[in-house]
């Protein structure tokens, strides 16, 4: 997460089988309009929704490239709540580590919205388009 110092950074859990999955193409356009302004889009593929994301990385890797034109920077497949939580997800859910609140994962394309300092400015609702004004005037300083 080093190289991100700095950055606005979007982190984003997925699923490629989620009624909620064509969202890939919104956080593409959303990556493809603002990668040059200091802006990443990092997605963690997980399977703790319904097992909504039963393939392996690999298999991921072809269904982003191949459905949606993916060039964000996706993540190999984690736990994002739970047992066996990946630690960015529990530094992100947590509030005694990341200083801001405890945070409840809703559902795939939960959005944490990450201030060049490393702080959770926002987290966004799965269901917000990933090109909602909220998030667009967040990208743009508004």
């Amino acid at each position: 997460m080093r190289e991100f110092k700095g950055k606005k950074v979007m982190i984003v859990n997925t699923a490629s089988k989620c009624g909620l999955t064509p969202q890939y193409q919104d956080l593409q356009t959303l990556h493809d309009k603002y990668k040059g302004q200091n802006f990443v889009i990092i997605g963690f593929p997980a399977n703790d929704f319904m097992s909504q994301e039963p393939l392996n990385n690999n298999e991921i890797g072809e269904f982003c490239s191949k459905n949606y034109g993916v060039t964000f920077t996706m993540m190999e497949k984690i736990t994002v709540k739970g047992d066996g939580i990946h630690p960015i997800y529990k530094f992100l859910t947590t509030k005694s580590l990341n200083g801001a609140d405890d945070y409840e994962m809703e559902w795939n394309f939960q959005k944490f919205l990450i201030n060049e300092n490393g702080e959770i400015d926002k987290v966004i609702s799965p269901r917000t388009n990933p090109l909602d004004a909220e998030i667009t005037n967040w990208i743009e300083g508004k």
